[in-house]
């Protein structure tokens, strides 16, 4: 059984190292964070880690049918992740930040929207179940036999960690937003979809060809 010390102390680690890598979803912080400020960027980070937090509960659980149902069918299920940051990498690489910026308020998406936007991103790689089973298992961090509260809190701090390193990141990325140009904004736009393109290209092609073979 894991102290209370072990469980809160592991919880943000775990969360922190999910949240971390700097993937599709990360870029869409820093770009949303750069277009729109540093809360935009953030509650898109607290969509990314309410879906993150659904994951780590199915594994919490030990939810094998779940797993095994993502292990079986994980080459359709990049397919059609990828598929969805295709599309949003187009989106972000269309985008003119000076509409952004010149926008009425009431027509600026709210928070919530980039919440909601950000979890179903997310959502749609549920391959991230097995980087939680990985640190779990590293870790020697909740499982089955855990009792109820300590479930709770486990997954509690995970979803504690991932939002103090959204709003780490999207702090210190706000900060550079005061210094960078409209040219800046509408080349950063470029940047980060032509890399969300390529990867959500790379995820087509991967699967496809093991699955060719």
């Amino acid at each position: 059984m894991l102290s209370i010390i072990d469980i809160i102390y592991k919880g943000i680690l775990i969360g922190i190292l999910v949240s971390a890598p700097m993937g599709p979803i990360g870029l869409l912080c820093i770009q949303r964070t750069l277009n729109k400020g540093q809360w935009h960027g953030f509650f898109s980070g607290v969509g990314a880690a309410c879906s993150d937090l659904f994951y780590a509960g199915i594994v919490c659980l030990g939810m094998g049918f779940v797993v095994d149902f993502i292990e079986g069918n994980r080459s359709i299920l990049q397919i059609i992740g990828s598929i969805f940051l295709l599309v949003f990498g187009i989106y972000i690489f269309r985008s003119n930040p000076s509409k952004q910026l010149h926008k009425p308020k009431v027509q600026v998406n709210s928070f919530s929207q980039d919440a909601i936007s950000a979890f179903f991103l997310t959502l749609s790689n549920p391959l991230i179940i097995f980087m939680y089973i990985v640190l779990f298992s590293r870790f020697n961090f909740i499982s089955p036999e855990e009792k109820l509260h300590s479930m709770l809190l486990g997954l509690l701090c995970i979803f504690a960690g991932a939002l103090s390193w959204w709003f780490l990141i999207t702090f210190l990325v706000g900060k550079l937003r005061k210094v960078i140009n409209l040219r800046g904004l509408w080349l950063i736009n470029k940047i980060v979809g032509t890399v969300i393109i390529i990867l959500s290209v790379l995820g087509l092609v991967y699967p496809l060809v093991t699955l060719h073979f």
